[in-house]
């Protein structure tokens, strides 16, 4: 009973306040800002880069924004997943890139279907995170170590599989039609309007929820605050969208992504048990979760949506080559989703953190490039936020530890 209650106090989240801005300084003071302050750093970047360049917030720059954030957002969302365990995936850039690297073989070289290459190409990265799972449960070895000691073999698994030629040219419709793939208008604003409805329906459901669970209803300012924002957001969104090429695919499987991951964590006793091991893993393992098969499963899935995020990546740029994977891919991924709110402590965080730590993380990127900035700057800039959001999430678990929360 001990161990569970424990489990309870780690994974369920703290009851609604009210009370207004008492009420939002004390969730600030106790770490539960949620994405707030990831979202004020997004307006800040926004208007300091478009007062310096007017092509920053154009209909065309934005959509390249959002083309160039897919890949890296969905590696972050496996990442979200492993920093809930308290773990860390050091490997996810070159397992991006290796997996990638397979799906263009079969289909360039060996002539095997799109559908199965695309196929193999994430089975490939969710055989790595299931192996890499296991040998760290099974030896106990830190995530650390075992997942450095993967970045280096999957960079060279990466070199193997090209093979002399070093570059492989993709031109499959299928393969380059995932980040090069916009929808018409019309079907954009009605894909829009379906988001905003079922926006408003999870809402109702949420409150039928609660009131059948016997908990108190959220505040009404707050309910209308998302509804307003979903009201506000998508409209705008569609709109800048459908002014260049329409609303990307890249997009809606990003977003895809999230929404699925985000149920999955907060819908199923899967997700509940990936935070009560995060939160308390002796009393998740005392409480009869298989503790270890929770994190092979975290791995795995981190694994596969790696490899997806090569997939897109190499979708965008048409080609796999040496580096796929290499440079700043590692450093972004997991810089977007603690910069998003994912805490490096575990059991704290959510697969939105993924999306909006991305969208700041690419807005550096993006705004520093059409200033001409240099790559060293770029790289100081996101070292500085990654900083930055790491103190605010250690000062954040400070204040939660006083008010009982862990």
């Amino acid at each position: 009973m001990g161990a569970s209650r424990q489990i309870g106090e780690a994974a369920a989240p703290a009851p609604p306040e009210a009370g207004g801005l008492s009420a939002l300084a004390r969730r600030l003071r106790q770490g539960d800002a949620s994405s707030l302050p990831v979202l004020l750093g997004l307006l800040l970047v926004w208007g300091v880069f478009a007062s310096q360049n007017e092509n920053f917030l154009s209909a065309r720059n934005l959509t390249n924004l959002v083309l160039q954030i897919a890949a890296m957002g969905t590696i972050s969302v496996g990442i979200v997943l492993v920093l809930l365990l308290g773990e860390i995936d050091l490997s996810v850039g070159a397992v991006s890139g290796v997996s990638a690297a397979v799906m263009a073989i079969l289909n360039v070289q060996h002539e095997v279907s799109p559908a199965l290459s695309l196929l193999a190409g994430v089975a490939t990265g969710a055989a790595i995170g299931l192996a890499q799972g296991l040998w760290l449960t099974r030896f106990r070895v830190p995530s650390f170590v075992v997942t450095l000691a993967g970045l280096l073999a999957w960079q060279g698994a990466l070199l193997w599989v090209l093979g002399t030629t070093g570059t492989v040219n993709v031109y499959d419709p299928l393969i380059s039609g995932l980040a090069g793939t916009f929808l018409s208008p019309a079907l954009g604003w009605a894909l829009g309007a379906a988001c905003v409805g079922a926006a408003i329906v999870g809402q109702a459901v949420t409150l039928r929820r609660r009131a059948k669970a016997g908990l108190p209803p959220l505040p009404r300012g707050a309910m209308a605050a998302r509804v307003a924002a979903v009201l506000v957001l998508v409209p705008a969104v569609v709109g800048v969208l459908n002014a260049d090429r329409g609303v990307p695919l890249a997009l809606l499987l990003l977003l895809g992504f999230v929404i699925g991951f985000d149920l999955l964590l907060r819908r199923t006793r899967f997700g509940r048990h990936v935070f009560a091991v995060g939160g308390n893993a002796e009393a998740a393992r005392r409480a009869g979760i298989r503790v270890d098969a929770i994190r092979v499963a975290v791995f795995t899935l981190s694994g596969a949506l790696a490899a997806a995020g090569g997939i897109l990546a190499t979708s965008r740029l048409l080609a796999v080559n040496q580096s796929s994977g290499g440079g700043d891919v590692l450093l972004n991924a997991i810089a977007a989703a603690v910069i998003g709110g994912t805490s490096l402590f575990g059991g704290r965080g959510t697969a939105w953190s993924a999306l909006t730590g991305a969208l700041l993380i690419g807005s550096i990127s993006n705004g520093m490039d059409l200033l001409a900035l240099p790559s060293s700057v770029k790289f100081m800039v996101t070292g500085a936020a990654l900083l930055a959001a790491v103190t605010i999430d250690a000062i954040a678990r400070s204040g939660r530890q006083p008010a009982g929360r862990g």
